[in-house]
């Protein structure tokens, strides 16, 4: 039987505000456990909660970005329900009226295409804490550091249809919602979190079938990862004569499996009801419409301009704006160079290479956009090869300073003297006798990808300071006359 593949997403991302959503109390990471909860988070007899005005218009700007309809009425519930990192005993939440109401963003997929993924909903939340275990032999340590941090809960429609889809939905978010920058976007440490509800049915079915849901993903590559292993576990259940049961579940990256965790809960299991220390959030028009106003440039409209004004190919410009450090880093680079193509191939190259190998997000790149840019300044003048360049990017980012500096220090200049250049290629011909034979005796169509040899063996010889367009017209020329 061939199967269909259903899934819809809920992602958390954690409101860059400096304080609680409903205290004074910091949501700066990585303080000691329990220094950054006070009595109001705690809900302790004779508190009362104070709405955070910026987790509000973060969320508005969200719901903007994402051509939903804003709720000007939005009303704060309380989901009941017990948990060691819950003292409060509830989660102050929203359920009927949320603040961002119905929704879409549209995803570029492989083929080329763009497939729209509807947004149900999007409501504000106040963030549980944590329960610690490596360091509590056998006990669980609770910190409650993250309790009543904001959080907007993303809700999709089941509308993708496979991991990869659900994927590039979550980086889609994750670009906007770093490009409004009310949310720093660190799954590593969960400022951006992701449940996956995932079912199967028959290709050609409507009705959907029983969903799991994948609790707390918070990585892109574990996202697909996890839902392809869900997907393969419910196909052999079923084609086995089992049945999938709606519950909670849990992703193992080490074993890349799925574990039950508990079965899922309905709506109607939480007792939710209006929390009755907090009235209704009620907005107009004008506070909307100043919203609006001032939203940055968002990654697709980003995208078209670098397509449009930049000549990148898409696929440079789909890369290059999928979040605003990254945009802004290339555009100050380009604004040095002049020259796009050959600073986006920079960036999304040798840069990113040296920032995945040491998990570095671009902000903290030791090489700023003005060192870059002085880099490229080098090549495209002619002082350096693109080869002898990476060697000058390889001191930057180790030794800062300039590429001027490294130049000169180095003495890496490129070697245009025209005779000397002559002189080399004459030596190398005359020391690879046998590839020169090879080279004549070849059908004519076949000597350019020969010609590599050589340009090897003289670069090898300037220690890769030859100007490589002048070496590969005289080698070609002499080479040539052999034949």
């Amino acid at each position: 039987m061939e199967w269909e593949v259903v899934i819809g997403l809920e992602i958390h991302a954690q409101l860059a505000t400096q304080t609680k959503i409903f205290s004074g109390a910091s949501t700066a990471f990585g303080a000691e456990p329990n220094t950054q909860a006070c009595a109001v988070d705690l809900a302790l007899p004779g508190t009362l909660p104070v709405f955070n005005e910026n987790a509000l218009r973060m969320a508005v700007m969200f719901g903007l970005a994402v051509n939903s309809e804003i709720g000007k009425r939005s009303v704060f519930d309380r989901k009941n329900y017990f948990y060691p990192d819950l003292p409060k005993g509830y989660q102050t939440t929203q359920l009927a009226e949320p603040i961002v109401g119905p929704g879409h963003v549209d995803i570029e997929l492989d083929d080329g295409s763009t497939r729209r993924v509807r947004i149900h909903h999007a409501h504000l939340e106040e963030d549980a804490g944590k329960s610690l275990h490596e360091d509590f032999h056998g006990m669980t340590g609770i910190d409650l550091n993250r309790a009543g941090t904001p959080l907007v809960e993303i809700v999709s429609e089941p509308d993708m249809r496979s991991a990869k889809e659900a994927s590039a939905y979550a980086r889609k978010i994750h670009a906007i919602i770093t490009t409004l920058g009310i949310c720093d976007g660190n799954m590593a440490e969960g400022s951006m979190r992701c449940d996956c509800n995932v079912s199967i049915r028959p290709k050609g079915q409507e009705a959907l079938g029983t969903r799991t849901e994948l609790k707390n993903i918070n990585s892109f590559r574990f996202i697909e990862r996890a839902i392809d292993t869900e997907v393969a576990r419910q196909i052999d259940l079923i084609e086995d004569g089992g049945r999938v049961i709606q519950e909670t579940r849990l992703y193992d990256p080490d074993r890349n499996e799925t574990r039950s965790m508990r079965s899922k809960e309905e709506a109607n299991d939480y007792r939710y009801f209006p929390c009755p220390d907090l009235l209704p959030v009620i907005i107009d028009d004008s506070y909307i419409e100043a919203i609006r106003k001032d939203l940055p440039e968002l990654p697709d409209a980003r995208r078209a301009r670098f397509i449009n004004d930049y000549g990148l190919s898409a696929y440079d410009a789909a890369l290059l704006s999928a979040y605003r450090q990254q945009a802004d880093y290339f555009e100050l680079v380009v604004s040095i160079t002049g020259d796009a193509k050959l600073s986006a191939n920079w960036v999304t190259g040798e840069l990113a290479r040296y920032l995945n190998q040491q998990d570095l997000d671009i902000s903290a790149s030791p090489v700023s956009a003005e060192q870059l840019g002085g880099l490229i300044n080098r090549i495209k003048d002619d002082t350096i090869t693109g080869k002898i360049a990476k060697t000058v990017f390889e001191v930057l980012w180790s030794d800062g300073g300039t590429a001027d500096s490294i130049i000169a220090a180095k003495g890496l200049k490129q070697v245009n003297d025209a005779g000397a250049i002559e002189a080399m290629i004459d030596q190398v011909i005359a020391e690879c006798t046998p590839q020169v034979e090879q080279y004549i005796a070849a059908e004519p169509d076949k000597r350019g990808k020969m010609l590599g040899f050589f340009m090897g063996q003289v670069m090898k010889l300037t220690q890769g300071k030859a100007n490589p367009g002048q070496v590969q017209g005289v080698l070609k020329k002499k080479l040539d006359e052999r034949c």
